[in-house]
């Protein structure tokens, strides 16, 4: 996996201006942007996804173009084939386990009475050790299943790279630390790329090989 991020944006809120000037690339599988709050990396990692437009330069993945601003190029959000695992994993409420990971699907497979029949769903629902909560809704797991039935729905659609916005923040401190080992684990089965966001430096030591620390809107330094 290859990608490589080059990219300006100014952006502006009442008398306070942010410049945002990123620049990095890595053929890492597990790479992280490290810094405080505030620092500019999840906005880095929605201009990779396509939910930021930057005012100049490039993302390319895989040598796939996503962006480029010299040449008025800017693939859409549903075409670029990464996934976003956002902080409070943004699950639907109204449907159940099930039905959120068939949501990754692109042929709209939530839909379908049965979700968990779909072979792709019952695939994450045993890798992820779900099968028993298929029919129950966000409210009535908890938080690590929560977070596996977020992780689901985003590798249902086989991604190119999985974008993780500080994945663990919403967790307390011993399934923390759980989780963020079962993630490098499950990253190291699948051979899944991903680009990670966090401030703590427990998810550095164990999910990054590739390290950049970000503060105030730039690459510091690589670890």
């Amino acid at each position: 996996m290859s990608v490589a991020v080059h990219i300006r944006k100014e952006l502006r809120a009442n008398d306070r201006t942010f410049l945002l000037d990123i620049d990095f690339a890595s053929d890492s599988d597990r790479i992280v942007l490290y810094g405080p709050s505030g620092a500019g990396k999840s906005l880095t990692l929605k201009a990779v996804a396509g939910l930021m437009t930057p005012d100049a330069g490039r993302i390319s993945l895989n040598q796939r173009t996503l962006f480029d601003a010299a040449h008025g190029v800017n693939v859409r959000p549903q075409q670029r084939n990464v996934a976003y695992l956002f902080q409070d994993y943004a699950l639907f409420p109204h449907l159940t386990v099930a039905q959120n990971i068939a949501f990754g699907l692109q042929r709209g497979c939530f839909n379908l009475r049965k979700p968990a029949s779909h072979p792709a769903v019952a695939r994450w629902l045993q890798a992820f050790g779900l099968e028993a909560t298929a029919g129950s809704y966000p409210s009535q797991i908890s938080g690590g299943q929560r977070q596996r039935v977020a992780l689901a729905r985003a590798l249902v659609a086989q991604p190119d790279i999985l974008l993780l916005d500080e994945p663990f923040s919403a967790l307390d401190l011993t399934l923390r630390e759980r989780m963020r080992h079962e993630l490098s684990e499950l990253q190291r089965q699948l051979h899944v790329p991903m680009l990670i966001i966090t401030h703590d430096p427990a998810d550095v030591e164990v999910l990054g090989d590739a390290v950049f620390e970000v503060r105030d809107g730039m690459v510091a330094r690589q670890k």
